[in-house]
């Protein structure tokens, strides 16, 4: 009888969904919209007015992968701060504006990229739509319509009794009419709430009645892991049906880790290259190695690789040869020794003490070779079980 060769099937990259389609805007060097690239965006925690600290935190950002920084402004020493920072910035800034309505107008001065804008609480907003938006015509500045449940105007407010997704759309798009009274359409709009099911059904509602570009976030979404499922689960919603051109995620946390979990969704969701991905099991009575602990040290061992390496670390003899197999790299483990496999061949057992090592060497050989083929730049991708 023929052996017939199981090689791995080529499986083909598609993203979760259709993207909306929505008018395109610039933010800067970034394309915003109009089938554009999803972008990650953070915002800086350090006083604007500070500088150097305030470069010292972007430069952070961007390495982290942050494609667009926001930046506050409450005062005129922020305002002030704003023309530096935003030359000097790596990647483009967008000015945060609340209360007075001068800093808008400073900041589009200031050269920033984007400006944005929340008309439920700056004073008399409405009245100075028609100066705003000369002034961004005339600079080329987009501005984000950003409305808060926490903010919302207070005549909306008084109509809905609370901040339904109803009020935070019809807020949005009453101040994006203003703006097209007076020919101004490079406006990009958020609708946040700290509830993602008032959240999700928000930007369906505004997504359904307008072609705006669409900023998403989960506003004061709480500390590191509640504010991770929060939005992972409010971004997954949307995005999986096409609704979404930039993401924030909020966290009561260092702003690198928003940018970490920004990134790692849109890679679950296939709208962004993969990078280190680990696919891990919870472990059970099956498996014979230390699971958790090989995990950790083959991810940190991988930590900085710059390709889109899928590498497998399995404990479980049910699951670990197929899971080994589907990757890049793999290990499947077992009695104290692990099967190595690469591309789905087995080229060696090893004793449980090498495998990390073993690994790790391997994946460096793969990653070069990588390299030489040109395959395109990503962290490597880890699955562990």
């Amino acid at each position: 009888m023929t052996a017939v060769s199981l090689g791995l099937p080529e499986v083909p990259v598609r993203p979760v969904a259709e993207r909306r389609e929505s008018r395109r805007i610039q933010v800067g060097s970034v394309a915003v919209g109009g089938g554009a690239p999803v972008s990650v965006q953070s915002m800086t925690t350090t006083r604007t007015s500070d500088i150097g600290a305030t470069l010292q935190q972007i430069a952070e950002l961007t390495a982290s992968g942050c494609q667009i920084v926001r930046v506050a402004c409450p005062t005129q020493d922020d305002a002030d701060a704003l023309a530096t920072i935003a030359r000097k910035s790596q990647i483009p800034v967008i000015a945060d504006i609340h209360f007075q309505p001068k800093y808008v107008f400073a900041a589009i001065e200031a050269g920033c990229a984007a400006v944005r804008v929340n008309p439920g609480n700056i004073k008399q907003f409405d009245d100075k739509v028609k100066e705003i938006a000369r002034a961004a015509k005339d600079q080329g500045t987009p501005i984000r319509i950003g409305v808060n449940a926490g903010s919302l105007d207070r005549r909306l407010l008084q109509k809905y009794g609370r901040a339904t997704p109803e009020a935070l759309v019809e807020s949005a798009l009453w101040e994006a009419s203003l703006f097209e009274e007076h020919g101004f359409r490079d406006i990009k709009i958020s609708v946040k709430h700290n509830d993602p099911v008032v959240m999700i059904e928000a930007y369906r509602q505004l997504a359904a009645r307008c072609d705006y570009p669409l900023h998403l976030g989960v506003t004061e979404a709480g500390p590191a892991f509640q504010g991770t499922i929060k939005s992972a689960v409010a971004f997954g919603a949307l995005l999986s049906e096409g609704i979404g051109d930039t993401i924030r995620v909020s966290l009561s946390a260092p702003p690198a880790e928003e940018v970490k979990v920004g990134i790692q969704i849109l890679e679950s969701l296939n709208l962004r290259a993969r990078r280190l991905e680990i696919v891990s099991c919870p472990s059970c009575g099956r498996a014979q190695v230390d699971v958790y602990r090989l995990a950790d040290e083959v991810t940190a061992g991988l930590e900085g690789m710059e390709v889109p390496l899928r590498v497998a670390v399995m404990g479980c003899v049910v699951n670990g040869p197929g899971e080994a197999r589907e990757a890049d790299l793999g290990v499947a483990s077992g009695n104290g020794k692990g099967q190595i496999f690469v591309k789905g061949e087995v080229i060696k057992t090893v004793p449980e003490s090498k495998i990390v090592e073993t690994l790790i060497e391997e994946a460096m050989k793969i990653a070069e070779q990588m390299e030489k083929d040109g395959v395109a730049s990503g962290e490597p991708a880890v699955t562990v079980s």
